[in-house]
C-alpha cells in the first residue's frame, strides 16, 4: 500500500491536511475529555449542532453550515453548563433532554426537504474527500483559537480535573471552566462536522486519547501522543481506503475507514501498554532484592 501517492491528487491532499489538523485539535481537547469522562457530553455534542446545521443551509446555502453550527454549539455548551449546575437536574439526565430535544429538531427540519436520507447520512459520516480550502482555514482558525484557549487556562482545568472541590475552594470559578471546556468540545465539533461526520468526530475525540492513555501515564506526553495518533489514524485510514477503492474495486466509505484505523491504532497502544507495564513490574521486582542487600 502506497502511503503517499494518493495525495498527489489536489483532494486527496486537502483530506489529509484537514484530518491531520482535526487530529492535533481532537487529541489536545480529548484527553481532557477523557480525563474527565465527558465522552458522553461529546457526544451530546456532535448531535445538537445538527439543528444549526440544517438552519444555516437553509438560510444561507453550503456557507451557512459552519455559522449555523457554531451558533448550535455554542447554545448546546451553554445549555449543558447551566443544567449540570443546578441540583435538581443530575448531569446525565440534562445531558439526555438535550440531545433528544435539539436533534429532534433538526431531524423535522431536514424531514422537510426531499434529500432528507442524503442530508442525514453526509451528517452522520460526512464527506471528507469534498474539503474546500475555505474549510481547511476554518479548521486552523478554530484549532488555534482553542490551542491558545487551553494554553492560557491550562493550570486552572487540570486542578478541576483532578481535585474539583480543591479548585473550588481555592478560588476558581468551576463553573465558568466546565463551560469553557464545553465550548472547546463543541468548538471541535463545529470543526469537523461537515468535512468529517458526527461518527468520526467522535472516533477522533475518544479514541487517541485512549490510546495514548493506554501509552503512558504521564500528561506531558499523552497530550502530543493523542495528536499523534490522531493525525497518523487519517493519513493511514486515507491511504488504505484509496488503495483498496482505486486499486482492489472495494468502495470503501474515507471516514469509516479512518475510525476503523483509529480503532486498531488503540488495540495496538493497549497490547504495547501492557507490554510496558509487564516489563516495568518485572524490573521492579528483580532489583527489589538488590535493593534489600544493599540494606
Amino acid at each position: 500500500m502506497s502511503l503517499f501517492e494518493p495525495f498527489h491528487l489536489p483532494f486527496m491532499a486537502r483530506a489529509l491536511v484537514e484530518l491531520v489538523i482535526l487530529g492535533v485539535l481532537a487529541g489536545t481537547v480529548g484527553v481532557l475529555v477523557l480525563l474527565r469522562r465527558l465522552a458522553f457530553v461529546s457526544d451530546t455534542l456532535t448531535h445538537t449542532v445538527f439543528p444549526g446545521v440544517v438552519i444555516g443551509y437553509l438560510m444561507a446555502g453550503q456557507d451557512g453550515v459552519f455559522w449555523g453550527a457554531l451558533a448550535a454549539g455554542v447554545l448546546t455548551a451553554v445549555l449543558l453548563t447551566v443544567l449540570a449546575h443546578r441540583r435538581r437536574v443530575s448531569e446525565d439526565a440534562a445531558l439526555a433532554m438535550v440531545l433528544t430535544s435539539l436533534f429532534a429538531v433538526g431531524v423535522v427540519l431536514v424531514s422537510r426537504r426531499t434529500a432528507f436520507t442524503s442530508d442525514l447520512t453526509q451528517f452522520l459520516f460526512g464527506r471528507i474527500l469534498t474539503v474546500t480550502q475555505e474549510q481547511l482555514v476554518q479548521t486552523a482558525v478554530v484549532t488555534v483559537l482553542v490551542a491558545g484557549l487551553l494554553a492560557v487556562l491550562r493550570r486552572q482545568l487540570m486542578l478541576r480535573t483532578f481535585d474539583p472541590e480543591g479548585a473550588a475552594a481555592s478560588g476558581i470559578r468551576v463553573g465558568l471552566l466546565d463551560l469553557v471546556m464545553n465550548v472547546a468540545v463543541a468548538l471541535v465539533v463545529v470543526a469537523a462536522v461537515q468535512a468529517v461526520g458526527t461518527i468520526l468526530v467522535i472516533a477522533l475525540l475518544i479514541v487517541p486519547a485512549a490510546a495514548a492513555r493506554a501509552l503512558s501515564d504521564r500528561l506531558v506526553l499523552i497530550v502530543p501522543l493523542a495528536c499523534l495518533i490522531g493525525a497518523l489514524g487519517g493519513w493511514l485510514g486515507l491511504a488504505a481506503s484509496y488503495e483498496a477503492s482505486v486499486y482492489h474495486g472495494l468502495r470503501l466509505a474515507s471516514g469509516g475507514t479512518v475510525v476503523l484505523v483509529l480503532v486498531v491504532l488503540y488495540g495496538v497502544a493497549t497490547l504495547a501498554g501492557a507490554v510496558r507495564r509487564r516489563v516495568g513490574l518485572g524490573r521492579a521486582r528483580l532489583s527489589t532484592p538488590e535493593l534489600e542487600m544493599t540494606r
